[in-house]
């Protein structure tokens, strides 16, 4: 066989077995507007069972209850719309592999949290926060903004969210109506989550933030869940 028909019987070719095509610019961006898409759409689907249990008799919520419990539930949708949109846009201006793993890993599973919160909300008979574009938008934005500052600021902006979000998730579970045990088994899960992302961040070498870093997160947080609470 000629020299120049071994070589070319030995190339890569796109068509060849293993052959990995590295992603253009442009497939980042139409990959994260579908994404955008699939999370403003509630079209999230959830790859872990539904952790709210099983449904028994009937709904023992007063009306004002339901309408608290679902304002609680939406903040905590938001949070997931958020959370999701920030680790993805982390996770597009990370340079490392291993911590652009960890940031698409969690963001996986707040799309679990997505739809929970979502699902609870259709059976407490209410509906997302209207101004989720708007949050996930300027989330995505923060997040190409942290992913740009090294990689253990990038770290540590993802385990600071994730201690003030558990923080806030405990606040929940102390005002959530005492009978409303479907969503508290949710935001339960859901903290255990956000506790096990965290510690992921921090073993992975995550830094603390500067204290008006964690202060301005603190402040966006309750414009966010004031306003969520009630549209």
């Amino acid at each position: 066989m000629p020299p120049s028909a071994t070589a070319s019987s030995s190339a890569f070719t796109p068509s060849a077995p293993g052959f990995l095509r590295r992603r253009s610019p442009l497939d980042v961006l139409l990959g994260e507007v579908d994404r955008a898409l699939q999370v403003l759409s509630n079209n999230a689907s959830a790859s872990r069972p539904y952790p709210a249990g099983a449904e028994v008799g009937d709904d023992p919520l007063t009306a004002q209850e339901k309408r608290h419990a679902a304002g609680l539930m939406r903040v905590n949708h938001v949070g997931e719309v958020c959370a999701q949109a920030l680790y993805r846009g982390q996770a597009v201006a990370c340079a490392e592999p291993a911590a652009r793993a960890l940031l698409l890993d969690a963001a996986a599973e707040e799309v679990d949290h997505l739809a929970w919160c979502a699902r609870r909300l259709d059976e407490l008979g209410s509906h997302v926060s209207v101004f989720n574009p708007l949050w996930y938008a300027g989330s995505f934005a923060l997040g190409l903004a942290a992913g740009r500052a090294g990689v253990p600021r990038n770290l540590g902006f993802m385990a600071e969210t994730e201690r003030q979000v558990e923080a806030h998730l405990d606040s929940h579970l102390k005002v959530l109506p005492a009978q409303d045990q479907r969503s508290r088994n949710v935001v339960e899960q859901m903290k255990q989550d956000e506790i096990n992302h965290r510690v992921s961040a921090e073993r992975a070498g995550a830094t603390p933030l500067p204290l008006p870093v964690r202060g301005a997160m603190r402040a966006l947080s309750r414009v966010m869940t004031t306003t969520a609470y009630w549209i």
